[in-house]
């Protein structure tokens, strides 16, 4: 595998020798003094260009970066197509050593248009038109409190979509209840425990993309409910780990109400419980 060195110098050095390449920002974890370190991490680059669709439609330039592996253009993806056209267009490729760039391709003249990152560290600008960003910071990532109406929202999604999960459990639906229970009941979860990991942190803590780093802000036996929350295909298992989830969410749910002075829905909690018991005895 290429070293990090060996990677910014092909960066840089291909945006040096290219004349429409006016630019070039580093984001990501990569430009994170706090982020851990590893193999893993993505190349987040931006080049801020004169012209976006030369590179788009002749890619032969790709070849200079490695050997890909495999590689994804979500601009144009027909599967998930953007929501929101953008000006710049973006080239996620893997290469053979495992390396992999994010690249991303923006007008110079737009950049104004380009999403806030505080996570950015100018590595070339040939026309000094951006001029000095402030030092990295995961100011952008860190999450926001929620207002009443968010917490209300994510505590009723919770417990509604509960619902369908002991559905599919009972129906013996294993692809449904485990889409369900993976899907946006562990979504309200994840995001109930960050806003718990927030709070408790005076909005300090970053539990990370997706939770990711929860283990480091969790109490231990949290963390360890959580754990049993990811269940196999069993079913008897699937029901426990709805059970433990149900449970977590409470706890966080509570605790995130009253710090925010959040009344919490007790009563939609201990019905919907007291239903997904029932449920789960019923005979088939």
């Amino acid at each position: 595998m290429r070293s990090e060195r060996d990677m910014m110098e092909l960066i840089v050095g291909f945006a040096k020798a290219d004349e429409r390449v006016r630019a070039v920002i580093l984001n990501g974890s990569r430009a994170n003094p706090d982020a851990p370190r590893d193999c893993f991490q993505d190349y987040d680059i931006v080049y801020a260009v004169t012209e976006v669709e030369p590179f788009v439609r002749d890619r032969s330039w790709i070849g200079r970066f490695g050997d890909v592996l495999i590689m994804q253009t979500p601009d144009d993806a027909a599967l998930f197509p953007a929501e929101i056209s953008r000006p710049g267009f973006a080239f996620l490729m893997l290469f053979q050593d495992g390396n992999r760039i994010d690249l991303t391709f923006w007008p110079v003249d737009r950049l104004g248009e380009m999403e806030e990152d505080s996570l950015s560290v100018l590595l070339l600008d040939k026309d000094g038109a951006i001029g000095e960003l402030p030092p990295p910071s995961n100011r952008s990532y860190l999450t926001q409190p929620p207002t009443a109406a968010r917490f209300a929202g994510c505590c009723n999604e919770f417990w509604w979509v509960s619902t369908y999960v002991a559905k599919g459990l009972w129906r013996r639906e294993l692809p449904y209840a485990k889409a369900m229970l993976e899907g946006p009941v562990r979504a309200m979860l994840i995001q109930m425990l960050k806003w718990y990991v927030a709070e408790m942190s005076d909005y300090k803590a970053d539990p990370g993309k997706e939770g990711k780093y929860l283990q480091r802000h969790l109490p231990p036996a949290m963390w360890e409910q959580l754990v049993r929350t990811y269940p196999d295909g069993d079913y008897d298992r699937i029901w426990n780990a709805l059970f433990e989830m149900a449970d977590l969410f409470r706890t966080a749910a509570a605790a995130v109400a009253e710090r925010c002075g959040f009344a919490y829905n007790r009563r939609e909690d201990e019905h919907v419980t007291e239903y997904l018991r029932r449920v789960r005895q019923m005979p088939r």
